[in-house]
């Protein structure tokens, strides 16, 4: 895909469709934040899609933006669909990605996981990125588009790389994205802003989950350097759950010292989501594919187990040495 292609599939366009994962994190919500306010930009119409209500904390990010959460007797209307920060149609859910997939209209991905699927017709795709939203800066750049970039785009690329970076912590991190972030800087963005609103938004119940997990539910096994957190349903409900309270508290156990990587299960009406994390020489994409049926980056990957907590982590934990 040359930029010249790109470019004319984008202006020959003019009512997109923006779609992202399901259980949208600050990178999804950043994508389609930034891509929304670049149509916007370009005097396009378009439509945000969630497979599923965003966390309460990232809502004010969508606030001026047209969006909604998809419903299967719905119809949504557009000329170009774009999949952003994933790369295959099972991440939207099983109901949204039917749907994906039996739109005829051309498709466009923008994504930075490794081993994309053959799901759309224009895959972007760069697995060395640290975040989608700094894929779409490079995308911009290729188009000779950053000019475009206003602060409410900037906005959106900015929630990308902080939280898809921990806080610019991760290996993922080059030169690049310090070049990005100063970009966006310069346009007047106020960085802290978007720290505090991720993540100094705290409910008493929501520390008190994190703390609860943290000093009841830890379980360490030093032999392999490895933690394990799991909270069951009764528990997530005892502390009044709601969706984002648990973000980053499997990084928590990556912290102690000696320790490089760690687990985190949260049941569910489903089954068991899990969420894998390593660091140094440890990866654990493999592992989540060949065994709990997720993927993901080397360092931070997810899974799913269709059964209970307790089964789930007996699994788990005969698997420990594989990890």
């Amino acid at each position: 895909m040359t930029p010249n292609h790109l470019f004319s599939t984008l202006e020959s366009h003019h009512n997109w469709l923006i779609t992202t994962h399901k259980g949208p994190d600050g990178d999804a919500v950043g994508s389609v934040v930034a891509w929304a306010a670049y149509a916007a930009q370009c005097g396009k119409n378009y439509l945000i899609v969630f497979p599923d209500q965003p966390a309460a904390y990232l809502c004010p990010f969508l606030e001026g933006y047209n969006w909604k959460v998809f419903a299967a007797d719905q119809t949504y209307s557009g000329d170009l669909l774009f999949a952003l920060d994933y790369n295959s149609s099972s991440r939207v859910g099983e109901v949204m990605s039917a749907w994906f997939d039996n739109q005829t209209l051309p498709k466009v991905m923008l994504d930075h996981h490794p081993n994309p699927a053959d799901f759309v017709q224009i895959p972007i795709s760069i697995p060395t990125a640290c975040s989608t939203t700094e894929v779409i800066y490079h995308v911009l750049e290729d188009l000779g588009q950053l000019e475009r970039i206003n602060l409410a785009m900037a906005k959106g690329l900015y929630l990308g790389l902080m939280t898809d970076t921990g806080s610019f912590r991760f290996p993922s991190v080059s030169a690049y994205t310090h070049q990005m972030t100063a970009h966006l800087l310069s346009l007047g963005l106020a960085q802290h802003e978007i720290h505090e609103a991720v993540y100094d938004v705290n409910s008493v119940t929501r520390l008190q989950l994190r703390g609860y997990a943290i000093a009841e539910k830890l379980q360490l096994h030093p032999a392999q350097r490895l933690g394990i957190m799991s909270l069951s349903k009764e528990e997530l409900k005892r502390f009044a759950y709601q969706k984002g309270d648990t973000e980053g508290l499997v990084n928590v156990i990556l912290s102690i010292e000696g320790y490089d990587a760690g687990v985190f299960m949260m049941e569910t009406e489903e089954g068991v989501k899990f969420s894998f994390r390593s660091k140094g020489q440890r990866f654990v994409n493999a592992f989540a594919q060949a065994h709990f049926n997720g993927g993901g980056h080397q360092y931070a990957a997810g899974g799913f187990y269709a059964g209970s907590l307790k089964d789930a982590l007996a699994k788990l934990e005969s698997l420990i040495d594989q990890i």
